[in-house]
């Protein structure tokens, strides 16, 4: 596995592989790695020949207030992993490689960007993944680009980017990988002490709920969310948003039809936690 800094260097590592009539996967991700990001570099690996991984903790995306200057590092570790998973690519660049001075642009996309996440975190959240995950597909042109469920706004954000702009790439989404209790992996929940961590299991018990309510014929969508928030409550957890919304582009959901998303975020503990299941009714 090669370990790239530079942009040049990886366009002529990828250039090099098209020209062999190679198909190229890309991973973008943020480091500390779990077994969700190995699930997606384990899909890249059978689904294209070279597979680019990205580590870049992109500073566009966090807030003032948020977890930027903590957000675990360890480079070493994460290439160690994806090593052990045959990715070909680590492209860990440093911030200026990717915004270099004098770097003056944004991609906002309107819509769904400013519910759920978008209305919790800011409108720069949003703005910021779709900026670099925009710099990256222009950077590695990939054939597929690999995305986790559990952020499931995001993949739909990815979504619109590449429609909107008609960039020639395949959206791979990956199911959400979880502990064997449910939580759902995420590299923020190193933040979380053991009375967190098990407080923490009750955003999947919660979603769970609402599911099983919809399998017992339950068709409200105010009375669905109410079945995740007794369990949340039941836990001590105030959710900062518990929310049913259109699978595709997000409106709100009164009564359950087809297939809708229900996503929730909530601070336990030290932790910042997002999750969500989709919920579907049988035509």
């Amino acid at each position: 596995m090669r370990i790239i800094r530079t942009i040049a260097e990886l366009r002529d590592a990828v250039r090099a592989a098209r020209q062999d009539g190679r198909t190229v996967g890309l991973v973008p991700t943020m480091g500390a790695f779990h077994a969700g990001h190995l699930s997606l570099m384990q899909e890249a690996r059978t689904g294209t020949d070279l597979v680019v991984v990205s580590l870049f903790v992109n500073p566009t995306q966090f807030g003032p207030n948020e977890d930027l200057s903590r957000y675990p590092r360890d480079e070493a570790r994460d290439a160690r992993l994806a090593e052990g998973e045959g990715v070909d690519i680590l492209f860990a660049p440093e911030p200026a490689e990717i915004y270099p001075d004098g770097f003056a642009t944004t991609i906002h996309i309107a819509g769904i960007t400013e519910v759920l996440d978008g209305a919790s975190r800011g409108a720069h959240h949003f703005d910021g993944v779709a900026t670099v995950v925009a710099k990256l597909f222009g950077i590695v042109a990939p054939d597929v680009a690999y995305f986790g469920q559990k952020d499931a706004q995001q993949v739909l954000v990815v979504r619109r980017l590449v429609r909107d702009l008609n960039i020639d790439v395949r959206i791979q989404a990956v199911p959400t990988v979880r502990e064997p209790d449910g939580l759902a992996l995420s590299s923020r929940n190193i933040y979380l002490d053991p009375d967190a961590r098990q407080q923490a299991t009750a955003l999947n018990r919660a979603l769970a709920a609402a599911a099983e309510a919809v399998d017992r014929g339950e068709r409200d969508g105010a009375a669905i969310v109410d079945a995740a928030a007794r369990i949340l409550n039941d836990a001590g957890i105030t959710p900062e948003y518990l929310e049913l919304r259109t699978a595709d582009d997000l409106r709100p959901v009164t009564v359950l039809t087809g297939e809708a998303l229900l996503a929730v975020a909530a601070q336990v503990g030290a932790a910042r936690l997002i999750d969500n299941r989709l919920l579907r009714v049988s035509a």
